[in-house]
């Protein structure tokens, strides 16, 4: 049997991959440290439980619109029109399986074969997938430590084709955590409204900032608004990974696009996980921000940590929860006869000799680094970095060829 041409065009996931094979070792009894999926490691509020117990009790439990329930979507669009100074009405709104249902389905309803898609690096491994799933051509536009893994707006015009139909933004960013400023953010306007390209702007991480430090949005900027498409969700900041829902907001001809598209594909986001989610946006916030302080106590511990270890480059991340660190100075040793010399080389002998997992660079869009989530236990998160520096110190004693 014959698979479609475009399977082959995509790879799996292999940040799932190696989380699993990290699950197995523990399941075999192994003491494996696991920072790899970015996944809370809180529950789910209870006021958030409480509320999708109540929807089944209810018999709440039947089909939805395509769009999602207008209760939910009403409430997204009071909550963006209140932070944006938007306009945005139910019908802007889409609630979808999940945030990467809602930017794969942009892709696919904005990018088709000959245009390209750009993506500044490093990006969420996902975002070259969804492209070449529509038969897109993905183009990557380096960002590195020295610009503070930020695209600017030289950068931007130097990747411009006649071909370029969308730009993919993500801010706070997988897997930097950097987030862009205003200033950032406005002086690409010009480029985008120049070019007119469509904005695909993944907010997921956009409640997980540290410091008091702002989240700002193109969706504040009226000129550039017909051209975005603003993608948010419940499972990062609610943790809520299991439940399977986000939204987009997006100009009317993408918003009915992506509704036309999904009542032939997934119909319609769990109608329960719909109610938690409105619960969610209208209740107490008390757990969400306990869950931030926690995260930034992670990450500045973790920061300082990774900034004692010699040769391992790290900008300290604004959200998010993850770290971003330049390991190609350890590349090139070698462990039990096998050249450590690309990150993901590096990432097996950590697992292996460590039983630490992590995840390589390589994937990201940026060889030579590494990436680590610090969405797990505080202790479990210090023990990692501990089992780092000792498999990085193992490595810096190998002759290099």
């Amino acid at each position: 049997m014959h698979l479609a041409e475009r399977v082959s065009r995509i790879q799996p996931s292999l940040t799932l991959e190696l989380s699993a094979k990290a699950s197995a070792l523990a399941k075999a009894g192994e003491p494996v440290i696991n920072l790899t999926v970015g996944e809370p490691d809180f529950p789910t509020p209870r006021h958030i439980r409480q509320a999708a117990i109540a929807a089944m009790e209810k018999g709440l439990t039947k089909y939805t619109a395509s769009a999602g329930i207008i209760d939910l979507r009403t409430a997204v669009a009071s909550l963006l029109n209140t932070k944006w100074g938007s306009v945005y009405e139910p019908r802007n709104i889409v609630i979808t399986s999940g945030a990467k249902e809602a930017l794969a389905n942009t892709v696919l309803a904005t990018c088709q074969q000959g245009d390209e898609i750009l993506i500044p690096a490093p990006y969420w491994l996902s975002y070259p997938e969804m492209a070449r799933l529509a038969h897109a051509t993905p183009v990557t536009i380096p960002t590195g430590l020295a610009d503070g893994f930020k695209l600017t707006p030289e950068a931007l015009e130097a990747a411009i084709t006649p071909r370029s139909r969308l730009i993919m933004l993500n801010s706070p960013s997988n897997p930097t955590g950097v987030a862009y400023n205003r200033g950032e953010l406005e002086a690409l306007i010009p480029v985008i409204l120049n070019h007119e390209l469509w904005v695909l702007s993944d907010e997921i991480y956009s409640r997980l900032l540290y410091e008091g430090r702002p989240h700002f949005s193109l969706a504040s900027h009226p000129e550039v608004r017909d051209r975005l498409i603003l993608v948010d969700g419940w499972s990062k900041a609610y943790a809520m990974t299991g439940w399977r829902i986000g939204f987009l907001a997006a100009p009317p001809e993408v918003s009915s696009a992506v509704i036309r598209m999904q009542s032939h594909t997934t119909s319609h986001p769990s109608s329960i996980s719909q109610w938690a989610a409105l619960a969610a946006l209208t209740g107490p916030e008390d757990e969400l921000n306990a869950m931030v302080k926690e995260f930034e106590r992670r990450r500045n511990m973790a920061y300082e940590k990774l900034c004692t270890i010699p040769e391992l480059p790290t900008r300290k991340p604004e959200g998010a929860f993850y770290l971003f660190a330049d390991a190609s100075a350890y590349l090139g040793g070698e462990h039990n006869g096998v050249r450590i010399d690309t990150s993901l080389l590096l990432c097996e002998y950590l697992l292996e000799s460590q039983r630490l997992a992590i995840v390589p660079g390589s994937v990201f869009g940026a060889e030579g680094f590494i990436r680590l989530s610090y969405a797990a236990r505080y202790d479990r998160v210090a023990e990692g970095i501990e089992r780092l520096a000792k498999g990085l110190a193992a490595l810096r004693l190998t002759p290099r060829s």
